[in-house]
């Protein structure tokens, strides 16, 4: 029984090491998806169509003269969980000045769970889903997605003013905010819609 504490200590530490080397993982890996992304900085964003979870059509470019911080997630996805919360307080807080959160369920599960899930996180933005195929397309034009949470700072006129992978600090991700609201300006007419997918 004497053993029972250093037994406990030693399991902890390595539980709490394993955790720091997953969260460092997915806050620092630069596999080709990750440098892809890196490439669509200065870049136009990629327009798509997916569907709110109350079934309305929704497109990139429908929010054109408004910041937008593009959040790919999944239920599954337990840092999601942590930076959600600062994402309803952001989009309070920053709304006034131009900004919209958005964000697309990357998982398979049903929308009625999707729906409950971000019910019970108090979720007030949009959430986006779409069918396995068209999620798919949209991670690859977004660098590949290859690990949640990823994000993307878009400008009022379009353009990707940067990203984060994994989960980052909340003054990294408000840092990414501000300098979305400052870049670019709205415009009238449609005139400087999202480059459309490949192929268009």
């Amino acid at each position: 029984m004497k053993r029972d504490p250093v037994v406990l200590i030693v399991v902890a530490m390595v539980v709490s090491l394993m955790l720091v080397f997953g969260f460092n993982l997915a806050r620092h890996s630069e596999g080709p998806g990750a440098a892809a992304a890196a490439k669509m900085q200065g870049q136009m964003a990629r327009d798509f169509t997916l569907q709110t979870l109350d079934g309305k059509t929704v497109h990139l470019s429908d929010y054109r003269g408004k910041a937008v911080l593009l959040n790919f997630w999944a239920t599954w996805c337990e840092p999601c969980k942590i930076e959600m919360p600062w994402f309803v307080d952001m989009q309070k807080q920053y709304s006034a000045q131009g900004l919209q959160i958005v964000g697309v369920a990357m998982d398979d599960a049903d929308t009625e769970d999707i729906a409950k899930f971000a019910k019970d996180m108090n979720i007030d933005y949009p959430i986006l889903v779409g069918k396995e195929s068209v999620r798919d397309d949209l991670a690859s034009q977004y660098g590949g997605v290859q690990f949640l949470p990823e994000t993307f700072f878009i400008s009022r006129d379009g353009v990707v003013t940067g990203k984060v992978f994994g989960l980052k600090s909340r003054s990294d991700i408000e840092d990414g905010i501000k300098k979305a609201l400052g870049a670019g300006t709205a415009t009238s007419g449609g005139t400087n819609a999202a480059a459309p997918p490949p192929g268009n």
